[in-house]
């Protein structure tokens, strides 16, 4: 019987190895582009079409399409979003790079994210490039969410007593609120800083 032709081998550097295993562990990212980075790991351990299909639970022409989609594009070929035009100008390894910058480190000029115009001078990229990227992988370094979790044990009580002096204040009260004034923010956080990563933009308390 003739044989079927031969699979393309799927070889991994080191970052783009280790950016398709944090895909791999990402929350926050689709679950169809964490099953893809999947099917490329192990593509990368030498699994066949058929072996990787089984283990993902899609079809073998759905593992293949996927498989040659990274062999041309690299990582932003597992994503959705259309690229027309001429084979892409910016390797994995380059990708890699960007986006290690991106979360685990911060410009040198003491700003405390990284904008899309410092990034493409420190990369030497294009803004283009820097914001297909971003857009790619969920990045919003310019975005906080703000949380606050009070270690207070009678803080259930004390949320009662103010609610309930707004829905049934007694005769001839007044309440006073006290916030931090405006532009002034705390220095100190009372619970350690969310990161920035894959799909999910940086979280702070608010203090």
């Amino acid at each position: 019987m003739p044989l079927g032709r031969p699979v393309p081998p799927v070889v991994l550097s080191p970052e783009t190895h280790g950016e398709l295993e944090a895909m791999t562990r990402s929350r926050s990212l689709p679950a169809s582009l964490v099953r893809r980075a999947r099917i490329v790991l192990l593509a990368a351990q030498g699994l066949s079409n058929t072996e990787i299909a089984e283990r993902v639970g899609l079809s073998k022409p759905s593992v293949g399409l996927w498989r040659h989609r990274f062999l041309a594009q690299g990582l932003l070929g597992l994503y959705d979003e259309p690229r027309p035009g001429g084979p892409r100008r910016i390797d994995d390894e380059r990708i890699a790079t960007l986006l290690r910058k991106t979360l685990k480190t911060k410009p040198v000029d003491g700003a405390t994210h990284w904008t899309c115009r410092a990034l493409a001078a420190e990369t030497r990229l294009s803004k283009s490039t820097v914001q297909r990227v971003w857009r790619a992988f969920g990045l919003q370094p310019h975005r906080q969410k703000s949380f606050k979790l009070s270690t207070d044990p009678f803080f259930v009580e004390k949320v009662r007593d103010i609610a309930g002096l707004y829905l049934d204040p007694p005769d001839h009260a007044l309440v006073l609120c006290v916030d931090e004034k405006t532009q002034v923010q705390a220095l100190d956080r009372t619970q350690p800083m969310l990161p920035l990563g894959l799909g999910y933009v940086e979280g702070v308390t608010h203090d």
